[in-house]
């Protein structure tokens, strides 16, 4: 799904193109950045997930985004959003890269698909957030979201265990 640029104060939420894949794959499937993910563990990719990957840029369902600085244009994480029932609730997630993680991007980054979803008539966001990401569990929190429910799923290509919080919040 594409489309245009989110401007937030600091960043600038574009389009994933098939050059950001490996910068992406190197967030999702890192044991430390991506612990908290379903993706699988870097020594389990192999080329089919490489060119999923890089196709994410023309999927019809789920908006994914690189965040950059918007005076650099560098890289410093990722996000999507997945409108569903007609629009009326988005869906969204959040990446930031751990060389910058502790300055308020993956706030920023959420705060600006929720104003995103409100913009284009959004009545409800969620957001899944695992049960032991304090960090993550803290911002929506803070950005008003409260629990609804949880989901269990094993990590891909592992035989861990997660928890998810659902956390919603009303628009």
């Amino acid at each position: 799904m594409k489309i245009a640029p989110i401007e937030t104060e600091r960043l600038r939420l574009r389009g994933f193109e098939k050059a950001d894949a490996l910068f992406a794959i190197g967030i999702w499937n890192d044991p430390e950045m991506g612990q908290y993910l379903p993706d699988p563990a870097l020594e389990t990719i192999d080329p089919a997930y490489l060119h999923m990957v890089e196709a994410l840029g023309e999927d019809e369902e789920c908006c994914y985004l690189i965040a950059e600085q918007k005076d650099t244009r560098e890289r410093i994480g990722t996000c999507s959003f997945i409108p569903q029932n007609g629009g009326a609730s988005y869906d969204i997630a959040y990446c930031v890269h751990k060389s910058h993680w502790g300055r308020g991007y993956a706030t920023e980054m959420a705060r600006g698909m929720i104003a995103h979803a409100a913009a284009q008539g959004a009545g409800k966001i969620t957001v899944d957030v695992n049960r032991e990401n304090a960090a993550s569990n803290h911002i929506v929190q803070k950005l008003g979201f409260a629990p609804v429910g949880e989901r269990t799923y094993t990590k891909k290509g592992t035989d861990r265990l997660f928890t998810d919080i659902r956390y919603e919040r009303n628009l």
